[in-house]
C-alpha cells in the first residue's frame, strides 16, 4: 500500500507565518523554513520576536482563523484522498493546525505543539520527534508501507528523498535548482497526475 505523504504551509494552505507578519506588521516574521534550514533556530528567533511585541497564540490564532486553504487545495485533496491514504507531515503546531484542517476537510495531520503560559504566551515549542517528517516517512515504510512525498522547503527534502518518488510544489529557484532530480510543479493537476503514475 502507498501512502502520500504532504506538506502543509506553501502546499495547501498560505505560509502562516507570513500571514501573521503581514497582519501585524512585523517583517521580520516573514522568515520560514524556505528561508531558514535550521527549525530550531527559526522557532526561537519567532519566538523571542513574539515576546518583544508582547504578542502570543490568541493574536496568531486570530489570523489563523481567516486563513484560506489555497485555490484548489481541498478540491486536489478530496480526489488524493479518493485514490490512496494521505497524511500531511508538517512542523506547524497543533494550535494552529485545526481550523484549518476543518476547511480541508479533517485530513490526517501529523504535526508539533506549542508550549503556552497561562498568559497565552508562547514560551516554547515540542517536536513530535526530531526530523519529524523523515523520521515518520520511515516509520511508515518500516511496518510495510511505500511512501510518495511533496513538499516546498528545506524541511520537507528529507522525505522526499526516502520516498520511492518524490515531488516539488510551488518550491524556490534555489530549491529547485539544487535538487534537479525531483519534478517541480505549480499546478495541483500536475501533481495529482504524478502521484498516480506512483500508485
Amino acid at each position: 500500500m502507498v501512502i502520500t505523504c504532504l506538506d502543509l504551509e506553501g502546499v495547501l494552505v498560505p505560509e502562516i507565518w507570513i500571514a501573521f507578519a503581514d497582519t501585524v506588521g512585523i517583517p521580520e516574521l516573514r522568515k520560514t523554513t524556505r528561508d531558514e534550514p535550521d527549525y530550531d533556530k527559526l522557532m526561537n528567533y519567532r519566538i523571542q520576536i513574539l515576546k518583544e511585541h508582547n504578542l502570543g497564540l490568541k493574536e496568531i490564532q486570530d489570523t489563523i482563523n481567516k486563513i484560506q486553504p489555497l485555490p484548489g487545495a481541498k478540491e486536489f485533496l478530496d480526489e488524493l484522498r479518493s485514490c490512496c491514504q494521505t497524511i500531511i507531515l508538517s512542523d506547524t503546531f497543533s494550535q494552529f493546525a485545526s481550523p484549518l484542517m476543518e476547511k480541508l476537510g479533517q485530513p490526517t495531520i501529523f504535526c508539533n505543539s506549542l508550549e503556552v503560559s497561562d498568559s497565552g504566551e508562547i514560551t516554547g515549542y515540542k517536536m513530535r520527534c526530531e526530523n519529524s517528517k523523515l523520521t515518520t516517512v520511515k516509520a511508515l515504510q518500516s511496518i510495510g508501507f511505500e511512501t510518495i512525498a511533496s513538499g516546498d522547503s528545506f524541511n520537507d527534502l528529507g522525505m522526499i528523498k526516502a520516498s520511492k518518488a518524490g515531488f516539488l510544489f510551488r518550491s524556490t529557484e534555489k530549491i529547485i535548482k539544487d535538487n534537479p532530480q525531483y519534478p517541480a510543479f505549480t499546478e495541483y493537476s500536475e501533481l495529482l497526475e504524478a502521484i498516480k503514475k506512483e500508485l
